[in-house]
């Protein structure tokens, strides 16, 4: 009798090993095995649960969930690997009701690679300031300690989250809210190559994913948009885009990028060329098609990007391309930069992304939807120029690619004292430094883009062979009542961060604007402020040099205007001759360490 009893015990406990709580158990510190492991081996918690059974789930000790149904209508289903922000992250190959993610505890997790950042899919489920310190291991025995912050699953900021989700999923059934996933970077020593990670003892912090961002070495970006918001388009059904673009550098092999920013559902790709531009929708020659690891589209999850494979194509320097790509479903709302500056063009139903001729596009666009970036092959690297409104080209002539960060790609591409960087131009009409103006999610008709430091990772820090930034920001931040401690503390973090992935920094002081409705002397005062913090900034505080663009665009009888001849009438924009004294004022050797 007492045999059958043990034995009977024994099988008990072989079946409860296989529970989830046994799989909870299993990961604390007493038990956890002393060698890294990959992080699926490791799960102790289920985040996910089926509609139908919400109570299979239990994220956050209280029993709410994220929904599978959501997930699948984002695209980020089982297994998937989604690109965001430059780094890949396979979601978990888990079923609803299963543990699919980790509770940071110390543990220690395999991941390889060699890269600029360490990039982890998270969310945190115990409120505001869910932060830990962890520790990256590397091949060749050292270390290096990392930070990692987690914003909240439900009251984290929309802005820089990963992807929305609609509903809430409780043990009483669903309810309408939004729940939030994030991918969150820290960085790593450049050329080193990564062995494990060590996460932070923060419980409250869980982890989905993790992978080393790989370097973009050996491409150069050639052009970049930064996305603006999310706004409706179309409707569009089974159309193809036909969006001009100007290079800054060339090279002998090509690929873009698509990003489907603050989106809440896929969108598809049926078809993608490049080609130079003749004239209008023309193509120089037969377009060049596109592959998406090697098929001829791709689809895109809510929040994630897409990145071409390389493709032999010459691309020239200072020309205008021609990137079409064909949409084969119906797309009412997308990601886009609002203010293009330049025409591109929409086609009649079908895929024409292949056509040698512009018959089939008939209506035009001035924004930029979807695409995000264009990279050629070799050369050394970027110069990104983070900015607002002049940056992105406000009152300058529409198609003559008349920016002030085009016409520096001009000086850079003939200069021989620094090399050949590409210039990428993420400048965001109304973009502040400390505040965002799109919310960051849904549909909305304010394009003012999200904070710079919000959107700081996606603009810059992940940027193909990100070099320089040039921060000119500031003057929307005073215009609507931000303090200068406030733009300087942003400028401040700006920096910080970009030195923690050896990106140099620097800034250029605020323009005048008097005149202007919102530039009132108050305004004026703080605006003064920030250029006196930035002038003294590039050695007490750390900057790698200062452009002076206050000095090159004010009027020396009257400072707190732009000087006339360069005022585009609005008193806040620079026309043409303004944009060039800027782009012609840069001290080349600035640019390059």
């Amino acid at each position: 009798m007492r045999r059958c009893l043990r034995g009977a015990f024994t099988v008990l406990l072989v079946l409860l090993a296989g529970t989830p709580a046994a799989h909870a158990a299993s990961g604390t510190a007493a038990s956890r095995p002393s060698g890294p492991l990959p992080l699926e081996r490791l799960f102790d918690n289920t985040a996910v649960s089926d509609d139908q059974r919400p109570g299979e789930a239990d994220f956050d000790g209280s029993g709410g969930s994220l929904s599978a149904q959501d997930l699948t209508a984002a695209g980020w289903t089982p297994g998937r690997t989604l690109t965001v922000q430059g780094a890949r992250l396979t979601w978990p190959r888990r079923n609803s009701g299963e543990p699919d993610n980790v509770r940071a505890d110390g543990q220690s997790v395999r991941v390889r690679g060699r890269g600029d950042a360490l990039a982890l899919l998270v969310a945190g489920t115990g409120g505001a300031g869910l932060d830990g310190t962890g520790t990256v291991r590397y091949a060749d025995g050292g270390g290096s300690a990392y930070r990692l912050t987690a914003p909240d699953w439900r009251t984290g900021p929309l802005a820089t989250k990963a992807v929305a989700l609609p509903h809430l999923n409780t043990p009483a059934g669903q309810l309408a809210g939004k729940t939030r996933l994030y991918v969150v970077t820290v960085p790593l020593a450049r050329g080193r190559e990564v062995s494990s990670v060590r996460l932070p003892r923060n419980r409250d912090l869980h982890v989905f994913a993790v992978s080393v961002r790989a370097s973009t070495r050996g491409w150069t970006g050639s052009w970049a948009a930064a996305t603006s918001g999310y706004t409706a388009v179309g409707p569009w059904t089974d159309r193809t885009l036909r969006l001009v673009v100007h290079t800054s550098q060339g090279g002998p092999r090509v690929r873009i990028r698509l990003d489907n920013t603050f989106a809440s559902a896929p969108v598809r790709i049926g078809s993608a060329t490049v080609a130079v531009q003749a004239a209008g929708a023309l193509p120089a020659g037969e377009p060049v098609a596109l592959s998406f690891g090697g098929a001829a589209g791709t689809e895109i999850p809510a929040g994630a990007q897409a990145v071409s494979d390389p493709a032999g194509f010459d691309v020239p320097a200072d020309a205008n391309l021609l990137v079409s790509f064909h949409l084969p479903g119906t797309v009412t709302a997308a990601p886009v930069h609002r203010l293009a500056v330049q025409r591109s063009y929409v086609s009649e139903p079908g895929d024409h992304a292949g056509d040698g001729g512009a018959g089939a596009y008939t209506s035009t666009l001035t924004s930029w939807p979807l695409l995000t970036g264009v990279d050629v092959g070799g050369g050394p690297g970027s110069v990104v120029v983070l900015g607002d409104s002049i940056t992105d080209g406000e009152k300058s002539t529409q198609d003559a690619n008349h920016r002030w960060p085009d016409v520096l790609a001009d000086r850079v591409r003939t200069s021989a004292e620094i090399p050949h960087y590409g210039v990428l131009n993420q400048g965001i009409s109304a973009n502040r430094v400390v505040s965002d103006r799109y919310p960051g999610d849904g549909v909305s008709t304010d394009t003012g883009g999200v904070s710079a430091l919000h959107r700081l990772d996606r603009d810059v820090l992940a940027q193909t062979s990100a070099r320089t930034a040039v921060v000119f920001q500031g003057v929307n931040d005073v215009r609507w009542g931000a303090t200068a401690d406030q733009v300087i503390a942003g400028l401040r973090e700006i920096t910080a961060r970009a030195h923690a992935r050896g990106i140099r920094v620097v800034a250029a002081t605020i323009a005048p604007c008097e005149g202007e409705s919102l530039c009132t002397a108050a305004a004026d005062a703080q605006r003064t402020a920030v250029n006196a913090w930035i002038r003294e900034a590039a050695t007490a505080q750390g900057l790698d040099g200062v452009l002076d663009f206050d000095a090159v665009l004010r009027d020396p009888e009257r400072p707190a205007r732009l000087l006339p001849a360069y005022d585009s009438g609005d008193h806040l924009h620079p026309a043409d001759a303004g944009l060039a004294a800027l782009a012609g004022s840069v001290d080349l050797r600035l640019l390059a360490p």
